[in-house]
């Protein structure tokens, strides 16, 4: 019997702002990176932190409203799936790759209002968290808001 299981769930903020990019069938992919912080103890007993830095996508719908809601800084939670790209290095020659993550549901943490002045909060009165997943029709999960298309998610 073979198994599999390629799941991937971050918490972390958002290290750029999404760069939404919509292709001739005007589907949507939202390309940003998220950091995440480890604290941990050392076996001499100090306090140590390292921070992981990956790269995220995401597509359809989910990419347009992070598109729209998200930006550096913000925290968010992702669920999705490791994804392994390659292709050959024009300058050199040499093959690369890169793994990062798609992100099958975003939800997102924290004020919507940064308080910045970067004019790139949500109104007054919006809920601090959302969730959006790439399949809309998908079940929601419990407490969690599921967008509609003519409205934002919060």
């Amino acid at each position: 019997m073979s198994l599999n299981l390629n799941k991937v769930m971050l918490a972390g903020n958002l290290t750029r702002d999404p760069q939404v990019r919509f292709f001739a069938n005007e589907r949507a992919v939202a390309d940003f990176g998220l950091a995440i912080n480890r604290k941990f103890k050392t076996n001499d007993g100090q306090q140590k932190e390292e921070v992981t830095f990956v790269d995220i996508e995401c597509w359809g719908r989910t990419a347009e409203l992070v598109g729209q809601y998200l930006t550096k800084g913000r925290p968010a939670y992702i669920e999705g799936h490791l994804k392994l790209d390659q292709w050959d290095d024009k300058e050199s020659g040499k093959k690369r790759s890169k793994i990062k993550i798609v992100a099958d549901t975003v939800q997102f943490l924290g004020s919507a209002n940064r308080g910045d002045g970067s004019g790139k909060g949500v109104a007054d009165g919006a809920s601090d968290d959302a969730h959006v997943d790439s399949a809309p029709s998908a079940p929601s999960k419990p407490g969690a808001a599921a967008p509609s298309d003519d409205e934002p998610p919060f």
